[in-house]
């Protein structure tokens, strides 16, 4: 299968991995992009481009030059992300890219809980605003955090109450993204579509699940947002990180990502992967739960 070429970001992380290998099975030219070219992965017919910050403007562009689709796979979380992405984005259509697919989050607005959410409702904004064709592609929470989030004591702690999130598997992403990627026509043009998991569960329920598969008792322990942030101070991390940290639990517990979505099942012909069914296939992911030998 021979087409446009496909510039892919983060492709030697946990999505943009995922769906470079997707685009690489079906034979369509792609071109992985990365900070550090070593760590991108060995795909037949990919091709790497040299070192690439989404900062530099002259590297974007040098890297995106010959792309007709970008992948875009937001940045880090820093405090200067929304300058970085449009920096890619503006590079990105002055060498002519003709569409950009972004990966955005669940409930992007400028009033968003989740502060990290506002960042992708900027970078929305400024997609919008380019000559370019686009599709956002609006991911709920990881089902891969809820076991790395839960700590080796067997407890889940945030400030989420009671509300409900629908979190999806990065499979699921990847295989959305693969077929919005590989349509060559109008059809995603223009369309948000959010990217949720099958049902919406509490964090009560996630660790309830957690038990199940582990053997062991998991427990959730709702905290209030002074006690969230007193217990991540000793992470080290920067105040605008643990906002973000702390605040993407208040988004749950104020039903911003309760909305459970078709998109996948819609994009990929197949249902979107439930919980339960992530810890079976995934259980390296729950590995540190469990006693030690």
């Amino acid at each position: 299968m021979i087409g446009p070429l496909t510039a892919v970001t983060g492709a030697s992380g946990a999505v943009g991995g995922r769906v470079a290998r997707r685009l690489a099975r079906t034979g369509v030219p792609v071109r992985l992009l990365g900070r550090d070219p070593a760590r991108l992965p060995d795909l037949p017919g990919a091709d790497r481009a040299p070192a690439a910050a989404y900062g530099d403007a002259e590297a974007m562009r040098r890297a995106l030059d010959g792309a007709h689709t970008l992948f875009l796979v937001s940045a880090h979380e820093s405090p200067y992300r929304v300058r970085e992405h449009t920096t890619a984005i503006d590079a990105a259509v002055a060498v002519g890219v003709e569409r950009i697919v972004y990966v955005s989050f669940q409930g992007a607005a400028p009033d968003a809980t989740f502060t990290f959410a506002r960042d992708h409702w900027d970078t929305e904004a400024h997609i919008r605003t380019a000559e370019v064709r686009h599709t956002f592609l609006r991911d709920n929470w990881y089902l891969a955090g809820l076991p790395a989030m839960t700590g080796a004591d067997g407890v889940l702690r945030g400030p989420g109450g009671d509300g409900r999130v629908a979190a999806v598997a990065h499979e699921d992403i990847a295989d959305a993204a693969a077929a919005v990627l590989l349509d060559e026509g109008t059809t995603y043009d223009g369309r948000t579509y959010d990217l949720t998991g099958p049902e919406a569960f509490t964090l009560a329920e996630a660790a309830e699940e957690l038990s199940r598969a582990t053997g062991r008792t998991v427990t959730y322990v709702p905290e209030t947002r002074e006690e969230a942030y007193a217990s991540r101070a000793g992470y080290g991390a920067e105040d605008w990180e643990v906002a973000g940290w702390v605040t993407s639990y208040e988004a749950i517990a104020r039903g911003e990502l309760a909305a459970v979505s078709d998109a996948v099942p819609l994009l990929t012909g197949h249902p979107a992967k439930s919980f339960a069914q992530y810890l079976v296939e995934n259980p390296d992911s729950y590995r540190h739960l469990l006693p030690a030998d």
